[in-house]
């Protein structure tokens, strides 16, 4: 059983929790890093909780939710290797996986409904990358971690 983690603040809570049964359902073994109740806490805590195993290849995918999304996009995307995609449709869930081979799932638990989520969970977990020209480009963002790690830039 594949296993994908999870993690979320107080505002992404709700969500988390519905996609971890919806996970299950799919036949996923969901590993779930945070928060455990919808009390107040940072959200960069467990942004970079998740990042931190991506970017390690200790796990090859993860789902973030906090309030918008915004939060968690910002946080992972400062780690090498990891494409945190926000994501409020399918077709973006879609694409990012197609064309950027996102490795985290970012969603906003107050922006989008369950429904919506688990449809959008579903389409960036079965979709593959298509490489090809699109490999091109993630080959240049790899550059550009690689120059600023160095501080080049």
């Amino acid at each position: 059983m594949e296993k994908i983690v999870i993690a979320s603040d107080h505002g992404g809570f709700e969500l988390k929790e519905d996609l971890k049964l919806f996970l299950i359902e799919m036949g996923y073994e969901p590993i779930d890093f945070g928060t455990e109740n919808s009390n107040s806490v940072d959200y960069p805590d467990f942004g970079a909780k998740v990042a931190e195993a991506v970017a390690k290849n200790e796990i090859s995918k993860g789902i973030l939710i906090c309030g918008t999304g915004i939060g968690m996009s910002i946080v992972v995307n400062k780690f090498q290797g990891v494409r945190g995609a926000l994501c409020n449709d399918v077709y973006s869930a879609r694409m990012s996986r197609e064309h950027n081979n996102s490795n985290v799932l970012i969603l906003g638990g107050r922006v989008v409904g369950k429904g919506l989520a688990r449809e959008m969970v579903k389409i960036w977990i079965t979709t593959k990358f298509e490489g090809g020209r699109h490999q091109k480009r993630l080959d240049k963002i790899k550059e550009l971690e690689g120059r600023i790690k160095k501080g080049e830039i």
